[in-house]
């Protein structure tokens, strides 16, 4: 049987040592790769569906240092080229099988295996969708996951917050700096969050609770972007339209982490225990990014994570 370019090419890449391996080819996987090629070390990233993570999906992003205004496909792609311009060796593979061995680590792929002297866990985490009508099809317009990241475009409007946990209140009480009106929807009777977030949201006179209640549709005007959400309670079962410009889910976000569960600790809803030095539970192993265990999840965290823990993986290396 003949073998192609590309058969030849993953034939090397499975038989090299690399000092870094990274799993993840987001901003904070990126991030390592540049910061470990910097640093003189052979780079390997592992990026499992397409380069960029969440944000090469995102229209517009305004709050990254540096940048006034740039779509999340092209920081996706200068961060890529960057990569690649410095040396770093990328390949698309799923890893279902993560190893220690007595000299570095073992990635096993389903097209390949993989060698390195340190491995950085930049997996991301996705978040947590309702999966009701019109959901996927309003993402991006008018359906948002991050109130810090696209809040600003509401300002003066009418938006909900879909949650019931911290993060949910924290960010109906962001918007409710912006907004006109803000209504937060939570499936239970009593939120799951601080006590002194929802005490504080019941202050405020732009912000209406329905509780009891959740969104069965997501509906689009006109125009294509979102208009009304058909929100039942789950008493009465009655089902209303609520007018809004935006809404903003905030149920939680998963992370990808379950090949590592034998060679990192985890936490019980599955993200890398983690502090801010990246340093997990396994020697010559870091994490960095959306998967780890952190308080703030955003594009610059990420990016800080990545430089963190190359920087950390590149000293452990020279000893």
């Amino acid at each position: 049987m003949l073998l192609t370019l590309r058969d030849l090419r993953r034939i090397a890449v499975n038989k090299m040592m690399y000092d870094i391996l990274i799993v993840g080819g987001g901003c904070a996987g990126l991030t390592a790769s540049i910061y470990g090629a910097r640093a003189g070390m052979k780079v390997l990233v592992i990026e499992g569906s397409s380069i960029g993570g969440q944000i090469s999906s995102s229209p517009k992003v305004e709050n990254y240092p540096g940048f006034m205004e740039i779509s999340g496909m092209e920081f996706s792609d200068r961060l890529y080229e960057q990569a690649m311009n410095l040396g770093v060796t990328l390949e698309f593979d799923t890893i279902q099988k993560a190893e220690k061995l007595n000299e570095g680590f073992k990635l096993t792929g389903e097209y390949g295996e993989y060698e390195g002297k340190s491995l950085i866990i930049a997996t991301g985490a996705k978040h947590r969708h309702l999966g009701v009508p019109g959901e996927e099809e309003l993402s991006g317009k008018g359906v948002s996951y991050c109130a810090v990241c696209d809040g600003a475009f509401y300002r003066g409007k009418i938006v909900a917050v879909i949650g019931g946990g911290s993060s949910a209140l924290q960010s109906a009480e962001l918007m409710a700096g912006y907004c006109e009106k803000v209504y937060l929807i939570h499936r239970r009777d009593e939120f799951r969050g601080e006590t002194a977030l929802a005490e504080r949201l019941k202050t405020k006179e732009n912000v209406e609770f329905l509780l009891s209640s959740v969104v069965e549709e997501f509906v689009a005007g006109e125009d294509g972007k979102l208009d009304t959400l058909k929100v039942k309670c789950l008493i009465s079962g009655s089902v209303s339209d609520v007018v809004v410009n935006g809404a903003f889910i905030s149920v939680g976000q998963q992370p990808d982490n379950e090949v590592f569960k034998d060679l990192v600790s985890l936490d019980s809803t599955g993200f890398v225990v983690a502090g801010e030095d990246c340093k997990t539970t396994c020697e010559g192993v870091w994490c960095a990014g959306d998967c780890r265990t952190k308080a703030i999840r955003q594009l610059s965290t990420a990016a800080a994570d990545g430089t963190v823990a190359a920087l950390s993986a590149a000293e452990y290396l020279r000893g």
